[in-house]
C-alpha cells in the first residue's frame, strides 16, 4: 500500500500537475498569440478560394499561429455553418490543419536540447530551464509596466505562458524518470510494437479524453525526454518507432472529437466539414496502418529496421510531421471523393436548414478575432440588402408594382433579423479579450446596425407613400416631380457612398458623405418652402402635401443615417468614438468639406430646373 501511495505522490499526482500546466500555457498562449496576429489572421482568412492547396496553406499558417488544429477546424465548421465558407473551401483548410498542429511537437523538442551532451553556454541557453526563465522575466516586467497597451501584454502574455508551458512539460518528463525503468511500461509499449491496432485504440482513447493531440503528443515527448535524460539504456528500450507511429496514428483520430462536439446542432454542410475532418484522419490511419504491418511483416525481423530502432530526441515530431504530409500527399487529389463521401454519409434530410443564412455562429467566440471578421461579413450583407430596399423604394415611386413591394418588405423584414442576431452576437463578442482596435470596431458595428435597419425601415416608409399615391390618385406637379427627381437623386449617391466607404473602408467616400448630406438638409427645406408657395397658389392638395412632406422627412432622415455611417467610418480608423463631434468639427474647419459641399449645392441645384 505504501509502495501504490509513493508512486500515485512522486509521479502520478505530478504528471496531472505538469499535464494541467502544460494545457493551461497552450491555451493561454494560443488565444494570445491570435489576438496578436489578429490583422495577419484575417489576411489569411480572407485568401481562402475553391483551390484547395491554397486552403492546405491557410490552414496550416492559422494552425501554425494558433497552435491548436482543434481551434482551427472548430472554426472552420462555425465558418461552414454561417454561409462564409463552402464545404470545398474547408477541404484544404481541413488538410493543413492537420499539418500545422505538428509544429507543437518540434516546440516541445527543444526540451531535449540537454541531451546533445554540449556544456557551451549558447547550447546551455537553448535548453527550457533557461530560455524560459528569461522570457518569464522579460514577460512579467512587460506586463506589470504602467500603462502597458493591450498588444504588449499579448505579447507578455504569450512568453509567459511558454514559460508555464515548457515548465510543465518539464513536470512531465522528472514524474516519468520512474515509468521509464518500469517493467509493466516497458511490456506496454513492446505490445504496442506488437499489435499496432491497440497502439492506435489507446492513442485516439488518450486523445478523446484530453481533448487535444498537442497534449497527448506532450506526454509521448516528455517520456522520451524522460529516458532519454536519465542516462539508463534500459529506460530507452521501452518506445521504438515501432511502439511509437501507432499511438500517433491513433493521436490523429482522437482530435476528431472536438470538431465533432462542435459540429452538433450545426447546418448540414458543417456537419460533413466536421465529417471530412474525421474521414482524412481515419483513411490516412488506415492506409499508413496497412503500410505498417506490409512493412513489418516482411522486414520486421531485422534489427536494424526503422520499426526496431529507438525513438531519439527529434523522432517524435520528425514522425508526427512525416505521417501527416502522406495523409495531405495521398488525399489531396482526391478531395472531391472526400467531399463526395462526406455527402453521403450526412444526409441532408437529416438536418434542418436556417431560414436566409442570417446566422451567426457563437463557436467563433472563443476565437474573437475570427467572430469579428464573421460578425463584419455579414454586417456588409445588411448594408447591400438595405441600399437595395431602399433603392427599390425610390424606384417605386414611379414604378410601383406588386412584386416590388413584396422584396421592399421583405428587405426590411430580414434588417429586423440582421440587427437582432448581430445586435447579440457583438454584445456577446465585447465581453471576450480584444485588442483596443477590435474593441472600436465591435463598438461602430452596434451602431452601424442600427442605422441599416432604420434605412431599411425608411424604404418602408417611401413605398407606403407609393402606394398611397397611387391607391387616392394623388397628381404632383411637374415642378414637384422635377424636384423630387433631384432630391432621391441626391439620396441614391449618398446612399452609394456611405456604403462604399463601409464596405471598402474608403476615407475619399466617407468624407464626401457629410458635405452631401448637409445639401440634402438644404434641398428639403427649400423643397417645403415651394410646395407651400404651390400650395397657395392651389397647385397641389393638402392631402398631397402630407404625402410630400412624408417624403421629403423620410428622404432627409436616411441622408442623417448615410452621415452616421461614414462618421463611424471615420472614428473607427481613429478608435474614437464622439461620432457628433467629428462631423460637426468636419463642417466647421475642413476647408475641403467646402469645396465638396460647393459641388454638390450645384450638382443638385433646384435653380436647374
Amino acid at each position: 500500500m505504501n509502495a501504490v501511495m509513493e508512486f500515485i505522490v512522486k509521479s502520478i499526482l505530478p504528471l496531472i500537475g505538469g499535464l494541467c500546466l502544460f494545457l493551461f500555457g497552450m491555451n493561454t498562449m494560443g488565444g494570445a498569440l491570435e489576438r496578436r496576429a489578429g490583422s495577419s489572421l484575417k489576411a489569411l482568412l480572407g485568401k481562402l478560394t475553391n483551390n484547395t492547396f491554397l486552403g492546405f496553406l491557410t490552414g496550416t499558417g492559422v494552425t501554425a499561429v494558433i497552435q491548436s488544429s482543434s481551434a482551427t477546424t472548430v472554426m472552420v465548421v462555425g465558418f461552414v455553418n454561417s454561409g462564409l465558407m463552402t464545404l470545398r473551401q474547408s477541404i484544404g483548410v481541413i488538410m493543413g490543419a492537420n499539418v500545422g498542429t505538428t509544429i507543437t511537437a518540434w516546440i516541445l523538442s527543444l526540451q531535449n536540447v540537454g541531451a546533445l551532451g554540449s556544456d557551451t553556454w549558447y547550447l546551455d541557453m537553448l535548453k527550457p530551464t533557461s530560455f524560459c526563465a528569461v522570457l518569464a522575466l522579460v514577460g512579467i516586467v512587460m506586463y506589470m509596466m504602467p500603462k502597458s497597451t493591450q498588444k504588449r501584454k499579448d505579447t507578455a502574455t504569450i512568453m509567459l505562458a511558454f514559460a508555464v508551458l515548457m515548465f510543465g512539460m518539464d513536470i512531465m518528463s522528472d514524474a516519468m524518470k520512474p515509468l521509464t525503468a518500469s517493467p509493466t511500461f516497458q511490456n506496454l509499449f513492446i505490445a504496442f510494437g506488437n499489435n499496432p491496432l491497440l497502439g492506435v485504440l489507446v492513442g485516439a482513447a488518450l486523445t478523446g479524453i484530453i481533448q487535444s493531440s498537442s497534449a497527448s503528443v506532450g506526454i509521448l515527448q516528455g517520456f522520451v525526454t524522460a529516458a532519454i535524460l536519465s542516462g539508463d539504456p534500459a529506460a530507452t528500450a521501452p518506445l521504438t518507432f515501432g511502439a511509437l507511429l501507432p499511438i500517433i496514428m491513433g493521436q490523429n483520430i482522437g482530435t476528431c472529437i472536438t470538431a465533432a462536439i462542435s459540429a452538433i446542432g450545426t447546418s448540414v454542410n458543417a456537419k460533413r466539414a466536421s465529417m471530412i475532418h474525421l474521414l482524412f484522419n481515419i483513411i490516412g490511419t488506415a492506409f499508413l496502418l496497412t503500410g505498417f504491418y506490409v512493412i513489418n511483416g516482411v522486414w520486421g525481423g531485422d534489427e536494424a529496421h526503422l520499426f526496431n530502432q529507438f525513438v531519439g530526441p527529434w523522432g517524435i515530431p520528425l514522425a508526427h510531421t512525416t505521417m501527416k504530409l502522406i495523409c495531405v500527399v495521398l488525399m489531396m487529389p482526391a478531395n472531391r471523393l472526400l467531399e463526395k463521401l462526406a455527402c453521403l454519409l450526412v444526409s441532408e434530410k437529416k438536418t434542418v436548414k436556417v431560414e436566409d443564412g442570417i446566422r451567426l455562429d457563437e463557436r467563433l467566440l472563443n476565437s474573437p478575432t475570427v467572430a469579428l471578421q464573421q460578425a463584419r461579413t455579414l454586417t456588409i450583407c445588411m448594408a447591400d440588402d438595405a441600399v437595395k430596399g431602399l433603392k427599390d423604394s425610390l424606384y417605386s415611386l414611379n414604378n410601383l408594382t406588386p412584386q416590388l413591394a413584396d422584396s421592399i418588405r421583405e428587405y426590411e423584414d430580414k434588417g429586423d433579423r440582421y440587427e437582432d442576431v448581430l445586435g447579440t452576437y457583438l454584445v456577446k463578442l465585447s465581453s471576450r479579450p480584444l485588442t483596443e482596435e477590435e474593441s472600436a470596431e465591435v463598438a461602430s458595428l452596434l451602431h452601424l446596425i442600427g442605422d441599416f435597419e432604420r434605412i431599411s425601415d425608411h424604404a418602408v416608409n417611401i413605398l407606403e407613400s407609393a402606394e398611397e399615391i397611387k391607391e387616392k390618385k394623388l397628381v404632383l406637379t411637374e415642378q414637384a416631380r422635377a424636384e423630387l427627381t433631384i432630391l432621391t437623386t441626391a439620396v441614391d449617391e449618398i446612399l452609394t457612398l456611405s456604403k462604399k466607404a463601409f464596405v471598402d473602408t474608403d476615407f475619399t467616400a466617407a468624407m464626401q458623405v457629410e458635405p452631401l448630406e448637409q445639401v440634402i438638409d438644404e434641398l428639403k427645406e427649400k423643397m417645403r418652402a415651394s410646395h407651400i408657395f404651390r400650395l397657395q397658389r392651389n397647385e397641389c392638395t393638402i392631402e398631397g402635401g402630407f404625402v410630400w412632406n412624408d417624403l421629403l422627412t423620410n428622404l432627409e432622415r436616411i441622408a442623417d443615417h448615410c452621415s452616421n455611417i461614414a462618421g463611424c467610418v471615420i472614428d473607427t480608423a481613429a478608435q474614437n468614438l464622439n461620432l457628433h463631434e467629428s462631423l460637426r468639427n468636419a463642417r466647421e474647419n475642413d476647408a475641403e468639406y467646402e469645396v465638396m459641399h460647393k459641388q454638390f449645392a450645384e450638382k443638385y441645384s433646384l435653380s436647374n430646373l
